[in-house]
């Protein structure tokens, strides 16, 4: 199947008891059996759930994977991953990455004994001084959160693969309408499904799809023994938003590319930060392993002023202000005091999260509405 017949159908089959189109929303916790162990492959729900596999199915097959994994957000995925690691081990990171990972990752596993090293990655090689015999995972988000930075995905996986770690990529951002990070040598792809696969603000969620047989059944056993799991209403929501995935991410995209050409034009803008723009770091890359550049934009203004971002974001109509980002709606944020206030100030300056960056998800209304509301709040 093609990508745009795999989110419909990828890894899908009809109820087996009435033949039912959608899968079911199974809301039990517990299954009969007719003698110990004498079951139809279901026991209790935090292990497995008919509406959860058929979600895990289908997050499998649009990532090219073979495994999917879903559970109660996008922290508790990244979570699992981190319980592949013992004490003494080491995590190479991107030093961009979402606040959440951030303080996941530093105040919580550093506590048990796990050595973090957040770098820049523009430049893959960059990581080869940073691996010794304990590393055992590099963590990747390509584009970044938020300043859209872009890694090489497949030049990672050959550093990984020849110092025998683990590669986890988060592709939240891109989606796998734009990008298959598993093609490209990963061993692990990431998304908080809450984002642009549940696609319509409603649900949090979070997913892991791997290949290996070996590492999914590691990760099956994390999921079952931490319970991070999510419920059934919550995966029958992303499953019908996964449906229409491709349609949306292709909207973004074009609204994505017009809202940054106005911003770049404006006399009040210093700088925008897309990957679509030819002088964007790393444009080659982004064009070579995603399909198009997405929805995700973060701009400055002139003059890198606090109070006169907050304004902006304040005025803002169309554009709701709030946390989270990939809905159908347009939201705005200010990193600085929302999605990155956990990071210290003089950490996120060093990776260009100054007091005036804006991050714009950009929604499928009417381009036209999206840029009379940012001329609007602009001035």
């Amino acid at each position: 199947m093609k990508f745009n017949t795999k989110v419909i159908h990828g890894g899908q089959e009809h109820d087996k008891a009435y033949g039912a189109v959608m899968p079911p929303i199974y809301q039990t916790s517990t299954y009969a059996q007719t003698t110990p162990g004498g079951h139809k492959g279901y026991e209790y729900s935090r292990t497995h759930n008919p509406t959860r596999n058929a979600l895990e199915n289908a997050f499998a097959s649009i990532e090219n994977g073979k495994y999917g994994l879903a559970f109660g957000s996008g922290l508790a995925a990244i979570d699992a991953i981190i319980k592949l690691l013992k004490p003494g081990d080491e995590v190479v990171s991107t030093n961009d990455l979402y606040g959440g990972s951030f303080r996941l990752f530093t105040k919580v596993f550093q506590d048990f004994g796990i050595k973090f090293h957040f770098i820049g990655m523009d430049k893959a090689s960059n990581i080869e001084a940073f691996i010794n015999e304990n590393t055992k995972l590099i963590w990747v988000e390509t584009p970044t959160n938020p300043m859209m930075n872009i890694i090489d995905i497949e030049a990672v996986s050959k550093i990984a693969k020849n110092n025998n770690i683990l590669l986890a990529v988060d592709n939240t951002f891109a989606t796998p309408y734009l990008q298959l990070p598993l093609d490209l040598g990963a061993d692990i792809v990431m998304h908080s499904a809450t984002k642009y696969m549940g696609g319509h603000s409603d649900v949090v969620m979070g997913a892991l799809i791997v290949k290996d047989k070996d590492l999914a059944d590691r990760l099956y056993f994390i999921q079952n023994a931490s319970g991070a799991i999510c419920g059934p209403q919550d995966s029958f929501l992303v499953l019908r938003g996964i449906k229409t995935l491709h349609i949306r991410m292709q909207r973004h995209s074009e609204n994505g590319k017009a809202v940054a050409e106005y911003l770049a034009n404006h006399p009040k803008i210093e700088k925008v930060y897309w990957p679509g723009f030819e002088d964007h770091p790393n444009h080659g890359i982004a064009k070579s392993q995603m399909k198009d550049f997405g929805g995700m934009i973060s701009f400055t203004s002139k003059g890198n002023n606090y109070e006169e971002a907050i304004k902006i974001v304040e005025k803002l109509k169309v554009f709701t202000l709030a946390e989270s980002l990939g809905g159908v709606e347009s939201l705005s944020g200010h990193p600085a005091s929302m999605t990155h206030a956990s990071i210290p100030k003089e950490e996120r300056e060093k990776t260009g999260v100054v007091d005036s960056l804006i991050r714009l998800s950009v929604g499928i209304e009417d381009i036209d509405d999206l840029i009379a509301d940012l001329k609007q709040a602009i001035g």
